[in-house]
């Protein structure tokens, strides 16, 4: 058997789910952008999208609840300078394509002098990231249900005080493919699973929780019995370490973050602060200032959506642009922002592959793939030596952050309270307080342990959630306020 290039074969693939049911062809498309072309607009797309979402929930040595679900139709937009028409619709038709294409037109003035020419079909450039494989397949019910259960049973033999257990597995094929005025066609096909198991110790009416998962674009086979070991130690030694946990200091101190998790501080903190909407309107805190310092030396923050088999990645982006490897931050110079179409053309720079929505039912914009801190020179153990007196914090919750000036704060899940090196005793109810671009002037340290996270991560902007990942070194920052509790 012969196979096809990739980049062929996830568009057939699209094809096959996506136009051929609805007796839809490339003629179609071009038609439909063709209708918007009528009117003088910058850009316009046609987005489809097949979702097919598997989830199981185990609670009580017991599955109790399952869910499967099928989601589909076509977004239609027409961009006209900063203004954006959009239309969507769950009924994949001629008739519907055609509706929504001539009420996105309207943002334009009026029409221009004849029709504007939509571009010949040129197959866009891709990237072969993950396998288009279908994960809800790559196990069937009885496995799914059976894999569960031995990461339940696994966690309540580990310690007698583990006093409840509750796990889920989800999977999701995504079927996608972008036509574009310019006569850019492209097509994806993601596969996406995530295991999550979360842990509640009791000890002298003492209850703590503890968590782990993880995941990415691959099938179900990846929770192989020595990873969702992996998974379930990560929520025992948690729940576990802060059954022993104090109450947090309080003050301006040294704070530690550990690797992988933790950054999400980073993520939120910073890497939203370098999406191009908000400089590109003068909200952020790094608007006008590529090429300058905004970071402490050593410190390199790049944005990568071409890592094999992650969470963020993408093999084209939802513009149907590849995606990239992108540095923002070398060395502490601001490089460079993360960029969609609209935001590029207005800004005068290319695309970076990071137009991204949660479905056809929203409009792209600027988001981050997988966002990380390039590793440093220190051992670990030796950033944690270094602190006289100070905090530790190797794992996250929730946090805020408000774009425009910077300011962050983040509740820190575990955590242990150091001094003159040792560390002393876990402690609970920490919260870290700073600005985001002052933060990184800040860091005084930087390991050589980066690592990216699991894979649980979900990023949320202007109502739009879409996987992603994260991740650092162990980084040692000096002058972080922390919210204690003791």
């Amino acid at each position: 058997m012969i196979s096809r290039e990739p980049t062929i074969e996830r568009l057939a693939t699209a094809q096959r789910l996506l136009l051929e049911p609805f007796g839809l062809n490339e003629s179609h498309l071009s038609k439909a952008l063709s209708e918007i072309a009528t009117h003088r607009v910058d850009d316009a797309d046609l987005y489809f999208q097949y979702t097919r979402s598997e989830g199981w929930s185990l609670e009580e040595g017991i599955v109790k609840t399952g869910s499967f679900s099928i989601d589909q139709g076509v977004g239609v937009r027409a961009v006209s300078g900063e203004k954006t028409a959009f239309a969507y619709s769950d009924d994949i038709s001629e008739a519907s394509l055609l509706d929504a294409a001539r009420t996105v037109r309207t943002i334009a003035a009026g029409t221009g002098k004849g029709r504007v020419k939509v571009g010949a079909r040129k197959i866009a450039g891709a990237r072969s990231l993950y396998h288009g494989l279908d994960p809800i397949a790559s196990l069937d019910s009885t496995a799914k249900v059976q894999l569960l259960e031995r990461a339940e049973k696994l966690a309540r033999s580990k310690d007698p005080r583990v006093a409840q257990v509750m796990a889920g597995l989800a999977s999701e094929y995504d079927v996608v493919m972008v036509a574009r005025a310019d006569g850019t066609l492209a097509a994806d096909v993601r596969p996406l699973v995530r295991l999550s198991i979360t842990v509640i110790a009791e000890q002298n009416g003492r209850r703590e929780v503890g968590s782990g998962g993880g995941g990415g674009r691959f099938g179900l086979e990846y929770f192989s019995d020595e990873q969702v070991e992996s998974y379930v130690d990560d929520a025992v030694r948690a729940a576990l370490t802060n059954l022993e946990s104090r109450p947090a200091p309080a003050g301006e101190m040294t704070v530690v973050l550990g690797s992988g998790w933790p950054g999400i501080l980073l993520h939120e903190a910073i890497g939203h602060g370098l999406e191009g909407d908000f400089n590109r309107k003068g909200s952020s805190a790094f608007s006008g200032r590529v090429g300058k310092r905004v970071a402490a030396k050593g410190v390199t923050v790049l944005d990568d959506g071409t890592i094999a088999d992650r969470r963020g990645s993408l093999n084209v982006d939802d513009e149907g642009n590849p995606s990239q490897r992108n540095v923002l931050i070398e060395d502490g110079i601001l490089r460079g922002y993360i960029q969609d179409s609209l935001n590029a053309r207005l800004m005068g720079v290319a695309p970076t592959g990071n137009g991204r929505r949660e479905s056809y039912a929203h409009v792209p914009m600027p988001r981050m793939t997988n966002t990380y801190m390039l590793g440093g020179d220190k051992v670990p153990e030796e950033i944690v030596a270094s602190i006289k007196k100070g905090l530790y914090a190797t794992n996250f919750g929730g946090g805020q952050v408000d774009i425009t000036s910077g300011k962050f704060v983040f509740s820190a899940s575990e955590a242990y309270w150091v001094e003159n090196g040792k560390i002393l005793y876990p402690v609970k109810g920490a919260t870290i307080v700073g600005n985001g671009p002052d933060a990184l002037t800040r860091v005084t340290m930087v390991g050589n342990d980066m690592k990216l996270d699991t894979g649980v991560g979900t990023c949320g902007k202007e109502g739009q959630s879409v996987p992603v990942g994260v991740g650092q070194p162990t980084l040692r920052i000096d002058g972080l306020t922390v919210g204690g509790t003791a």
